[in-house]
């Protein structure tokens, strides 16, 4: 994937529009900081793009190299190498980490991963960031910590190498240790062919992952772009200056997604 563009996106769910006319261009490379009020429409974004059912894009475009995605599925999208890191990760009893890091990876292989590849990777990972050996053997993200079920979204990012990773609030339930590994993780998929759509209220994370591109969204609608200057001025002065430049008013309506879990939010690079 070299670019995917949003074109004049409206998007509603449960009969309320959430996303008005929002327009987007991220290109390979790239790293773009999503901002704004709680309720305007970040997290709905992300979830459009990988496709969740929840929400029903009324008009408008997503393309992936100048191709329309909104009658892929999941899967399609996934393969198209989009991975989605969700704020709040579903825990699944039952299913081993191990034998779900073993299906994802899998499912974007034209043949199965070896055993000792496969080991030899997840170990490598897990050292880098610094998470407990045991957490593989447990169920997935059941009885996980905060800190834990984020490691673990990571981890499927390192293993699978997308090239736009859709990043929801990952810094959220981090300490200070756990934030610096995971930024200096995100910091390295950097070298490679990758991009991100990053949500997060935190400055601190973003000035570790040094976003090339930033922008808030107000009642649906991107209403400011800039460069990393933009974060820190909002995390100075909070959104209120910019409300009153613009003359609009916010409230904190907020439609939750339904969770979305399975294979189809990780995806193998040059699938």
């Amino acid at each position: 994937m070299q670019k995917i563009e949003i074109k004049d996106l409206f998007v509603s769910a449960d009969n309320e529009m959430i996303l008005n006319g929002l327009n987007l261009t991220v290109n390979i490379n790239e790293i773009h900081a999503l901002m704004g009020p709680n309720g305007n429409g970040k997290s709905t974004l992300l979830s459009t793009i990988m496709g969740h059912p929840s929400y029903t894009v009324e008009s408008g475009d997503i393309l992936i190299d100048g191709e329309s995605i909104l009658n892929k599925t999941v899967d399609e999208r996934s393969k198209m190498g989009v991975f989605f890191a969700m704020q709040s990760p579903v825990e699944i009893s039952g299913v081993l980490n191990l034998d779900f890091l073993k299906v994802i990876i899998n499912a974007h292989r034209d043949a199965p991963i070896k055993l000792p590849q496969l080991y030899n990777d997840i170990n490598h990972n897990i050292k880098n960031l610094k998470i407990d050996d045991s957490m593989i053997r447990r169920y997935l993200n059941t009885g996980f910590s905060g800190g834990e079920k984020k490691k673990n979204e990571i981890l499927q990012l390192n293993l699978l190498k997308p090239t736009l990773a859709l990043i929801d609030e990952i810094d959220s339930g981090l300490d200070v240790d756990a934030l610096n590994v995971v930024s200096a993780e995100l910091n390295k998929m950097r070298q490679e062919n990758f991009s991100a759509i990053i949500v997060s209220h935190y400055d601190r994370f973003f000035n570790l992952v040094q976003p090339t591109h930033a922008h808030v969204i107000v009642k649906g609608k991107i209403v400011k772009s800039g460069d990393y200057s933009l974060v820190k001025k909002i995390n100075e002065e909070g959104y209120e200056w910019l409300l009153q430049e613009l003359n609009l008013t916010f409230d904190n309506k907020k439609a939750e997604a339904k969770p979305l879990t399975g294979i189809g939010c990780a995806a193998q690079k040059g699938k």
